[in-house]
């Protein structure tokens, strides 16, 4: 506990801080977890027997960041399917020299597009968020970042402790023990609950406003998102046999860890945001 405390009071306002810059310190920052968490789904595939192109993957996780970061376009035009298909080209051709029929190039190739698109594709749609089309100051950004970011907190600490103080029925035992029925209901009634009153912060910008309804129904999905999220994760972990991803951050674990949720929650706030609050 003492060593999670001392990562978050370094680690929080220093996120805050990049988040509210924006721009390229933001995508730098996204690139590294992008790339690190890429490797250990790369250490997890290992476990089962699949032999990704590390490297490879690495960067391509890091380079939808980039490519985002250097278009600042939405994701309509980012040109992902393009990326997805040359990267698959490059990666069926690294493969035949360097795993060959011995190798596995099937789990290979596959393992290695899978787990670029789960981190640096998903996560990439962080720094959408921050600078979406019509965002013209930091505050503004940051708290469109900010939304998903504090639901998944919410609906993570909710389950936590509405599971430990009524939790009687498991939830999906087999992938996550620890996880009940009780702590998931908890978990969405709160985040509800917190979206209602963080869309009272967003009606401050002129863009991207919730209504109260809209507000609800962002609460749920986030918090059906992230506890989707963390279960996805955990699922992986299971299957290879692991209690954590990484060791990256002490007393946290790894970036998967840390940002699994978050995998879920900022793409779905992205198009939430971007295409259905008033204002859009």
């Amino acid at each position: 506990m003492t060593q999670r405390v001392l990562v978050a009071l370094v680690g929080i306002p220093l996120a805050v801080a990049i988040v509210w810059i924006g721009g390229w310190p933001l995508a730098v920052l996204l690139m590294a977890i992008s790339a690190l968490a890429a490797l250990e789904f790369f250490n997890l595939a290992e476990k089962k027997g699949a032999q990704p192109l590390r490297a490879a993957g690495a960067v391509l996780a890091a380079g939808f960041i980039l490519l985002v970061a250097a278009n600042r376009t939405g994701i309509e035009l980012a040109g992902f399917g393009a990326v997805i298909a040359w990267a698959t080209i490059v990666f069926a051709t690294l493969a035949i020299w360097h795993r060959g029929v011995e190798g596995q190039p099937l789990l290979s190739i596959s393992t290695t597009l899978t787990g670029a698109v789960y981190t640096g594709g998903l996560l990439s749609f962080g720094f959408l968020l921050r600078h979406l089309p019509g965002v013209q100051s930091a505050a503004h950004g940051a708290a469109l970042v900010f939304a998903p970011v504090l639901l998944t907190w919410t609906s993570d600490t909710f389950a936590y402790f509405v599971g430990r103080q009524f939790g009687t029925k498991k939830l999906i035992p087999r992938v996550s023990p620890g996880k009940t029925v009780q702590g998931a209901v908890g978990a969405v009634i709160g985040t509800v609950l917190v979206a209602l009153a963080y869309s009272r912060v967003l009606s401050g910008f002129p863009l991207y406003e919730m209504s109260l309804a809209e507000a609800a129904l962002f609460g749920l999905v986030m918090s059906v998102a992230a506890q989707v999220g963390d279960l996805a994760e955990s699922l992986l972990k299971r299957d290879a046999g692991v209690k954590d991803s990484g060791t990256l951050l002490p007393g946290h674990g790894g970036a998967l860890d840390r940002f699994d949720s978050l995998f879920f929650t900022l793409p779905i706030a992205y198009f939430f945001i971007r295409h259905w609050t008033f204002g859009s």
